[in-house]
């Protein structure tokens, strides 16, 4: 079973980037999910699916991994562009296309 250690993307739902600044090593499936015959739910008989560990910086999730013998992949977050913008831009003589209301 093979972990993996990121840091997480940002939510689609917010601008603001919290909870992104932490490394995550989560465990990937060891062996497909099946759903259950009575409810029809997918369930897991893996338990090590529901283990989620957070680190302050990517050195000490690979040296925990290392310690316990745990193979891992990492995975180097992809930073956006920095786009800076004013809203007085919407109001500039040099536009390319003019602004109409």
């Amino acid at each position: 079973m093979l972990a993996r250690i990121y840091r997480p993307a940002k939510t689609a739902m917010q601008s603001g980037k919290a909870k992104t600044q932490a490394w995550t090593l989560e465990f990937g499936p060891a062996s497909a999910r099946t759903p259950d015959p009575l409810m029809g739910w997918s369930s897991s008989r893996d338990m090590n699916g529901q283990i989620r560990l957070k680190f302050d910086t990517q050195a000490e999730a690979v040296a925990y991994a290392e310690k316990h013998g745990i193979p891992f992949r990492v995975y180097e977050p992809h930073e956006a562009p920095v786009i800076i913008k004013a809203y007085a831009d919407n109001f500039a003589t040099n536009r390319k296309v003019p602004w109409t209301h």
